[in-house]
């Protein structure tokens, strides 16, 4: 009897393991608190950044991260899972009394809704399926623009210098680079011929294997942008490793396994419980991945 055949590399996860937060500048934590936590029923963090100048915002194992100043504006987007898709739209709708005057916006539309946060970064939430796996509750992806023709070479780069699958597709709305960065999470990098506005300092953190071997690959091509301590560094421009052309900006947080905050718990709550229909036992809620 012949031995049924699999795809072996489907599974592969490659070197970027795990895509733990983005993090962007916001200039008041009450808007930001009544835009996360409110209106998206994510959860602030009780145990880290409870003060008045960052705040914590846990979704499944990933978070974001919103430090007090000018705020940053993604030329992307971010998208999560959500397990609760039918009641979004009520909380979405309950946040807009602390937000009017803001940019923020929502849009609900059959799987997806598309938010803007109060100063204008853009989220996308899905209902939790089949598309995203076991995920009930995460961040199976960040977006970002780029210019035409740069796919291939950002591919590239993350192949060959940080070890992550990476293919290129026509996914129906244009040529887009998915780069593997964790179980069910993707770096997805969209070609446009339209204007891209210039970097403004906003990042992602990511979690290696292969923590030296990525760092040399990287400092050979004298792109290291912070040596942040023994267990994390940064780098902001992504290259092509042929050429050495700059093709893109966008800061990573890259850490180690060893690193102490490495699959730290995180408290997620039940955005469902109210003080007028309370169950006892229901107050947190506990995602799949």
């Amino acid at each position: 009897m012949a031995a049924e055949m699999f795809d072996r590399t489907a599974q592969d996860v490659g070197n970027i393991v795990f895509l733990e937060h983005v993090n962007f500048r916001v200039p008041d934590q009450q808007l930001a608190t009544a835009f996360y936590v409110t209106g998206l029923g994510f959860t602030r963090d009780p145990y880290l950044m409870v003060g008045l100048d960052n705040m914590w915002i846990n979704l499944g194992k990933s978070q974001f991260h919103l430090p007090t100043g000018t705020p940053n504006l993604s030329r992307g987007r971010v998208g999560c899972v959500v397990p609760d898709f039918d009641a979004l739209e009520g909380r979405l709708r309950d946040a807009e009394k602390w937000l009017t005057g803001t940019r923020y916006s929502y849009r609900v539309e059959g799987t997806h809704a598309d938010v803007t946060c109060p100063w204008g970064n853009r989220i996308r939430l899905h209902r939790a399926g089949h598309q995203f796996g076991f995920m009930t509750l995460g961040m199976p992806y960040v977006e970002f623009p780029v210019p035409d023709g740069h796919a291939e070479g950002i591919a590239r780069f993350y192949v060959q210098v940080m070890g992550a699958p990476a293919r290129v597709e026509d996914d129906g709305t244009g040529v887009a680079v998915y780069v593997q960065v964790g179980a069910g999470q993707s770096l997805i990098f969209r070609e446009t011929r339209e204007e891209i506005r210039p970097y403004d300092g906003y990042h992602i953190a990511v979690y290696v294997s292969d923590f030296g071997g990525a760092h040399a690959k990287l400092n050979e091509r004298g792109i290291i942008s912070q040596e942040s301590n023994p267990y994390q560094y940064r780098f902001q421009e992504i290259v092509d490793p042929e050429s050495g052309k700059l093709l893109y900006e966008i800061e990573h947080e890259v850490r180690s396994f060893t690193h102490p905050m490495y699959a730290r718990p995180l408290v997620n709550r039940n955005p469902a419980q109210r003080q007028p229909t309370y169950q006892p036992g229901q107050d947190a809620f506990y995602p799949r991945y």
